[in-house]
């Protein structure tokens, strides 16, 4: 189904023929940090990488595994007008240079919206994803909610209308505890102090540049990230993991004490992004638990775009770090 899906030809419970799998490679690695500028230590670094984990080989930065994951879930989102939010987002095992990811989509949830003269009809539907490697043990999982079209304007109602839920609003330190590798962090510069419900922002803004080639490298399907006349505005929709990325490598230059990404609580795009926005971010420290001689950190991520002399608001991030 090369031209879709549509919002009407899915059915809860449906699993979507995946995308081809893909291999993460030093040249996927080298390409995405020229996109993101990402300073996380162990996607950088061989030796860091040796050092925290203690197992050989070079490691792949969790947000690129990632974007890969997401690359692969848009067999369901080819036609897309808009992706609402991520949550749940699991990180359940470290990706090494040269592992192949794998990424199943089924259809969690259906609801139609309403029905307006002005437009053509559309629904959101909550997709569950699961990304697993070449030995078939799960990387990441998670739930993500895009806008679909209809195939047939003058399509009758579905009557889909399910409740597809919310974000994640507690945090369950346990819960993130068991995903936390017991690395060694020592080699980790020590985290200053960051009071919990501070807020700081980043004095280095970043240019939004190269969407095109996220895109292609993580194989997103979406048409609105690459054809203009699909986008908004006549211009191509900025991949919202894009967005994503540039926050993270915000984040991880004001804590350079970062082991890796365990996760999302949630992730909810508020507005669009187009290529050579320039983006703000300030982040909120939500909250942090000791652990393995370090931390877990969560952290509010919101990221505002320059554009037309005016600043707009474009996502809420709302990452897990281990951090020293």
């Amino acid at each position: 189904m090369t031209d879709g899906p549509f919002f009407d030809d899915l059915r809860v419970g449906l699993v979507l023929d995946p995308a081809p799998p893909i291999t993460l490679g030093a040249g996927e690695a080298a390409l995405y940090q020229a996109i993101a500028g990402d300073p996380l230590a162990i996607g950088l670094s061989t030796p860091v990488a040796e050092r925290l984990t203690g197992e050989p080989g070079a490691v792949v930065n969790p947000t690129l595994a990632l974007h890969v994951s997401i690359g692969q879930s848009t067999v369901a989102t080819r036609r897309v007008i808009a992706n609402l939010f991520y949550r749940g987002v699991r990180l359940r095992r470290t990706v090494r240079v040269g592992d192949t990811l794998s990424t199943t989509v089924e259809i969690r949830g259906l609801r139609e919206g309403r029905r307006r003269p002005d437009r053509a009809p559309r629904g959101t539907a909550l997709l569950g994803i699961t990304t697993v490697d070449q030995g078939g043990r799960v990387v990441v999982e998670y739930e993500r909610c895009p806008m679909l079209p209809f195939r047939n304007a003058d399509a009758p109602e579905t009557g889909h209308a399910d409740d597809l839920g919310g974000a994640e609003t507690e945090l369950d330190w346990a819960a993130w505890a068991e995903l936390a590798p017991a690395w060694d962090l020592s080699s980790l510069p020590e985290s200053g102090p960051w009071a919990v419900g501070e807020s700081r922002v980043d004095p280095m803004r970043d240019t939004v540049s190269g969407a095109l080639a996220l895109v292609r490298l993580t194989q997103n399907q979406a048409a609105a990230h690459r054809d203009p006349a699909r986008g908004q505005r006549d211009q191509r929709l900025v991949y919202g993991g894009h967005t994503i990325g540039l926050a993270q490598a915000s984040l991880h230059r004001l804590v350079p004490s970062t082991a890796t990404v365990l996760g999302w609580l949630s992730c909810d795009h508020t507005g669009p992004v187009f290529e050579g926005d320039v983006l703000e971010c300030t982040s909120e420290l939500l909250d942090e638990h000791p652990l393995h001689g370090g931390h877990l950190r969560a952290f509010a991520v919101r990221v505002r775009a320059e554009r037309d002399g005016e600043l707009v608001d474009v996502l809420d991030h709302r990452p897990v770090l281990l951090t020293r």
